[in-house]
């Protein structure tokens, strides 16, 4: 019984370390071997402790692979291959040109179905509407900014009947 858990112990150690450290599957097959060998010493003590090693590498195994894959991002070899990317907070995801929109009217260039392309203030904007189909060449409003979603909405004739 001993054997069987240190063999499961060092083969989660070797798997949280291929997950860490790239060694090209090498730690990978130590680990699956430790794992093997501790279900063979399990199922040698009897059939009821060889179904709960079974059991417990099961969750214990994935649970490993998810804590490293947590962790990677952190390591030193981690910081280098994982970008961190731009967030709405750092203003570098948000395009700079479209915070001064709010409330512009332009036209439809692209159906809104419900995105699509209109010209706001002389230049062309990613769009999406309420839901709402839009035509091209129907004037719409700006009445919603939110990062880098720009909401309009058709504007109503006040043209009655004639």
């Amino acid at each position: 019984m001993t054997w069987a858990v240190l063999l499961l112990g060092a083969g989660l150690l070797l798997v949280l370390a291929e997950v860490l450290i790239p060694s090209m599957g090498v730690l990978g097959t130590l680990a699956a071997a430790c794992i093997v060998g501790a279900q063979v010493f399990a199922w040698r003590v009897s059939s009821q402790t060889g179904v709960n090693f079974l059991l417990v590498t099961g969750v214990l195994v994935p649970a490993v692979v998810m804590g490293g894959l947590k962790l990677f991002p952190r390591t030193p070899v981690g910081k280098k291959l994982v970008a961190q990317g731009f967030s709405f907070e750092d203003g570098r995801a948000i395009d700079t040109r479209d915070s001064g929109l709010l409330g512009a009217e332009g036209v439809v260039e692209a159906m809104l179905r419900p995105a699509g392309v209109a010209r706001l203030n002389g230049r062309r904007v990613d769009v999406v509407s309420r839901g709402e189909m839009i035509p091209k060449g129907a004037r719409v409003q700006v009445v919603e900014l939110t990062g880098n979603r720009v909401v309009v909405q058709p504007i109503q004739n006040d043209e009655g009947p004639a």
